[in-house]
């Protein structure tokens, strides 16, 4: 792997502008269940919400194999064939307001190369600012990994919890659900949709829970709890979780804020996330 011709793509910069429009809002309330009617020009908008913004569509031609956009662009041409959504960790600032027009300004912050029990992986860490008129409203650091294809029935090792919940709830994933935040991040990844395409190709047995929908659940969840705005967020996906297998939303207190986590059945997580406030 040529690491230096990647990392000649550390400090690559892209601006980007978006209406922050109701509907859109709308349209994820809907989805996650929630009264539509809560979402009005003007209301601060929920955390992580600003992933249904800012939505690149590019034509087919222009896809790799696996949906997502193909490899160079903005993005370094890494060969290793999966890329996933590994964590990220985000600062709240001011949050914009539904109706509001916001600038994202990205850039490539750092491009790493490891080896883990599944082989080579190369890590790309991207910093986003949002910018609501002259106001920086949010910091972002989104974390990508580029890795090999598991075998097919390999199991990833079972993380604990980090902590006993103090509150937990039930969430059953299903495909409706996943089609639905697919279309909303106009995400066109294909292990959300093809079943085919996740046995045969990236070696998962079902289709895979977005990592960004769980992490949004559990701001979510860490904000209800707390009653008041986040002021930070980190994040990490641990292992992936399946359609067919209820997710548990857990949380427990931690410092200034919580510790919450997704879990599948035998209590092994699939996400964990440290939020402050």
């Amino acid at each position: 792997m040529d690491l230096p011709a990647l990392r000649a793509w550390i400090g690559r910069e892209a601006w980007d502008e978006d209406l922050l429009a109701v509907r859109h809002a709308r349209l994820m309330a809907a989805t996650l269940g929630l009264p539509q009617e809560d979402f009005q020009a003007g209301t601060p908008l929920p955390p992580l919400w600003h992933w249904l913004y800012f939505l690149e569509g590019l034509p087919p031609p222009a896809l790799g194999r696996d949906g997502h956009p193909a490899r160079g662009g903005f993005l370094p041409p890494v060969p290793l064939p999966n890329r996933m959504w590994a964590g990220g960790e985000l600062e709240f600032h001011r949050p914009p307001a539904l109706g509001a027009t916001v600038c994202k300004r990205s850039s490539v912050e750092s491009i790493e190369h490891k080896r883990g029990r599944s082989g080579e992986l190369v890590f790309v860490a991207v910093r986003h600012e949002l910018f609501d008129g002259d106001e920086l409203a949010l910091t972002e650091r989104h974390d990508i990994v580029y890795k090999h294809p598991s075998p097919p029935g390999a199991q990833p090792a079972a993380v604990p919890a980090p902590a006993a919940a103090t509150f937990s709830e039930t969430l059953e994933p299903d495909a409706t659900l996943l089609f639905r935040y697919s279309a909303l991040t106009f995400n066109g990844h294909r292990i959300h949709y093809d079943a085919d395409y996740c046995r045969t190709v990236e070696g998962y047995a079902e289709l895979v829970v977005h990592g960004p929908l769980q992490a949004t659940l559990l701001a979510a969840l860490a904000q209800r709890l707390a009653g008041r705005p986040l002021r930070r967020f980190r994040y990490r996906g641990l292992q992936p979780a399946l359609l067919g297998r209820p997710l548990t939303l857990n949380a427990a207190p931690a410092g200034d804020g919580f510790t919450v986590w997704s879990a599948l059945p035998d209590g092994s997580v699939c996400m964990q996330a440290q939020a402050a406030f």
